[in-house]
């Protein structure tokens, strides 16, 4: 029989956002945290570069400032950019006062900073706090010893969400004029059975939906499940046409998402074509240190003239101790597939990599949804704008966790929005097991190809246009689907990409101009006068 669960605060998803999250709300009340995977899947994870913050007495807060402004061209609330700048510092303090220790600078004679730290593409000081080439595991590591050590948090590995609970979404009138999150239906993988998740507060931590395409530098849960789950409980998106391609993933044959990260760039390394000739700065003078929306364009339109697969970006002029100290992971993982990156230029494509755009929330993450937030990639912050300085996500995750926990402080007293009696259990009225998993597989890789070639780094209306028209005729397949038979993993992630490629379809076609990330050739103009702020996307359902 399935069961329901109630605590103060649920949290969907294991990253830095959930993580963190979770850690300082337990110490205002109970805590569930589910995630699809194993605690430790997520993008954070896979995340090499590090977190910038100010840390150095050459650089300055307003420095940081005007680079993310001037890299999210136009469209980041400046407000939120100084809000994050500003308590970054400390929010890296929290990592380590938890236990996690960042490269130390090696230089001894007038020291600038206690850190090794990283130059990436956009910014204007040497910023990025970095575990060697392996940060994001590294953090990810120290926030899970944490959180299983908790005993106010109970993980729900091997969960994955199914729908937000509302109170409009049950037939129950909403208190107020907005409606209220009470939890959410979850789906015990291990036990095929569809659970029932009640909480006064949930926050949604579930990261991107780089799976939508076909080549992404994202861990396969990278589906947008929060950012559909959002959608369909009626709370709005927002900038949805904003998706980072990264400009340097491995291309080789037998490497899946494997990322080459942009601190190799900041380090020197040298983009040239397959005859040898160096080729960024013909597109922009910054060369390989411009912001990585208009590298990504460099490589895809070189790409496109030379007729290659792929692009070459050498960094041996570094040699050996420099680059086995630097970059351990990327050397080994490199050379486990015959690439000795101290002797040969490593291949590399652009990915979907981040999505700018997500469901919007207020300075304090709170969402249109009573008692729903929304942290770290899924999130639309005002953060980002039209394209995202690197290395900022990790420290946008962690201040909006720590604003969360700040507005969760004290709900553990207040009633919950809904209880047992307001919520039904899933009924699985007369669905039938899926006979043919063949099924949901066409139909996903079907979606990723289009994807990648119609709504990619650069765009058109007519190819816009043929995206809509096949999402919107595999929206009808899969729903029937979805209705006919019981829900899986796989079926809910296909449920969940569809949506949310029709949502960044759809925003590309309100934009009609090329700002950031979303380059167009019918448009190719910034169009500062009749420009959008925001391309809001509010659900059919409400």
């Amino acid at each position: 029989m399935p069961k329901t669960l109630a605590s103060d605060f649920l949290i969907i998803g294991s990253g830095i956002g959930g993580l963190s999250l979770a850690l300082k709300a337990s110490e205002h009340g109970s805590v569930r945290l589910v995630t699809k995977r194993q605690l430790f899947e997520s993008a954070t994870g896979y995340a090499q570069g590090g977190l910038a913050a100010v840390f150095s007495k050459e650089d300055s807060l307003d420095a940081h400032v005007r680079d993310t402004l001037e890299t999210g061209a136009g469209l980041s609330n400046e407000s939120i950019v100084r809000k994050v700048v500003t308590e970054a510092p400390a929010r890296v303090q929290d990592l380590m006062d938890w236990g996690v220790r960042f490269s130390p600078s090696r230089v001894t004679k007038n020291r600038r900073s206690s850190f090794e730290l990283g130059l990436e593409g956009g910014h204007s000081q040497r910023r990025i706090l970095h575990v060697g080439d392996y940060t994001g595991q590294a953090v990810e590591q120290v926030l899970v010893d944490r959180v299983r050590q908790n005993p106010r948090i109970t993980l729900h590995e091997h969960h994955a969400a199914v729908d937000l609970l509302t109170r409009r979404r049950l037939g129950k009138p909403a208190a107020r004029s907005r409606d209220v999150c009470g939890g959410a239906y979850v789906l015990d993988i291990e036990k095929g059975q569809v659970q029932t998740f009640l909480a006064r507060a949930t926050a949604l931590a579930t990261g991107g939906a780089g799976k939508i395409y076909l080549y992404t530098s994202n861990p396969d849960v990278a589906t947008g499940d929060g950012m559909a789950m959002a959608y369909r409980a009626g709370a709005r998106l927002g900038n949805m046409e904003f998706v980072q391609f990264h400009p340097t993933c491995l291309f080789h044959p037998k490497a899946k998402n494997f990322l080459i990260s942009e601190a190799l760039r900041g380090e020197g390394a040298i983009l040239k074509n397959r005859s040898g000739k160096r080729f960024a700065k013909t597109y922009d003078p910054r060369g390989e240190l411009a912001p990585r929306d208009i590298v990504a364009r460099a490589i895809d339109a070189e790409l496109k003239r030379t007729g290659d697969e792929c692009v070459f970006l050498d960094i041996t002029h570094r040699g050996p101790s420099f680059l086995h100290r630097r970059f351990p992971k990327i050397y080994a993982k490199c050379l486990s597939f015959g690439i000795d990156i101290t002797t040969q230029p490593i291949p590399v494509v652009p990915a979907a990599h981040y999505f700018c755009g997500g469901v919007m929330t207020d300075a304090w993450g709170r969402t249109a949804l009573d008692r729903l937030s929304a942290v770290g990639e899924v999130a639309c912050t005002g953060l980002h704008g039209a394209n995202r300085l690197a290395s900022n996500s990790l420290p946008e995750a962690l201040v909006f966790s720590h604003a969360v926990a700040e507005t969760w402080a004290g709900m553990a007293q207040q009633e919950f929005p809904l209880y047992p009696a307001d919520v039904p259990t899933w009924n699985t009225g007369r669905a039938r097991n899926p006979d043919e998993q063949v099924i949901i597989r066409q139909v996903w890789e079907e979606i990723r190809r289009f994807m990648w070639n119609y709504v990619g780094i650069v765009r058109t209306t007519k190819r816009l246009e043929r995206a809509r028209s096949r999402i919107t005729l595999l929206q009808k397949e899969i729903q029937e689907y979805y209705w006919n038979f019981l829900v899986t993993p796989d079926l809910l992630e296909l449920r969940n990409i569809a949506l949310v490629a029709e949502l960044v379809i759809r925003a590309g076609l309100a934009r009609q101009e090329s700002r950031g990330l979303h380059h167009t050739l019918d448009f190719t103009l910034r169009d500062d006068l009749h420009w959008k702020k925001t391309v809001v996307l509010k659900s059919r359902w409400t």
